[in-house]
């Protein structure tokens, strides 16, 4: 069987530029697919990090209750008669839970509120890998606009939005 040839009307002209700038797109499409992954990921880490926040805060707002209902009890037994020697003992027994539970509820609230500010610290990372992010896909498309319109102005944006996306990328490991 003979082999078909086929000829095209309009002969694709070598294009140095447009190999350049085809080369610097797949570069910002790997540069942009890690900031997705860095942004991602650390949108999940402050969630995670503000749900066990949010479950400290509940754990000390349980123990301010148990705390509230020593006082409670203290108060209707001072009321109802702390002359008994039973009551003696339950108001023994309630101010060393009082104590207790008042060195709970402090070490959870110090723990809640690391908890928090480490969320806080996380989704300001994501907010700068978000902002790089959006930046770095600007640029893609910038640069792609070469492809139709073969004008540089397009690529010399897209790699100034690249650069700055990188950059403002980059700040969210340092904060």
């Amino acid at each position: 069987m003979a082999e078909l040839e086929i000829h095209h009307e309009g002969a694709h002209e070598h294009d140095p530029m447009g190999q350049k700038v085809g080369v610097m797109a797949a570069l910002l499409a790997v540069f942009l697919a890690v900031v997705t992954i860095l942004s991602h990921r650390t949108h999940t880490e402050a969630i995670i990090k503000k749900t066990d926040s949010n479950d400290q805060w509940q754990y000390y707002q349980a123990s301010r209750l148990k705390f509230h209902n020593l006082e409670v009890s203290e108060r209707l037994i001072g009321v109802l008669g702390p002359n008994n020697a039973g009551a003696k003992e339950i108001l023994a027994q309630s101010a060393k839970e009082k104590q207790k539970y008042a060195e709970q509820a402090k070490a959870l609230q110090e723990k809640a509120t690391e908890r928090k500010e480490a969320s806080e610290a996380a989704e300001r990372r994501a907010l700068h890998y978000d902002l790089g992010e959006g930046l770095l896909e600007i640029a893609l498309v910038l640069s792609s606009l070469y492809f139709i319109s073969r004008k540089m102005l397009f690529p010399v944006v897209g790699i100034i939005a690249g650069i700055a996306g990188l950059i403002v990328a980059i700040t969210g490991l340092l904060v």
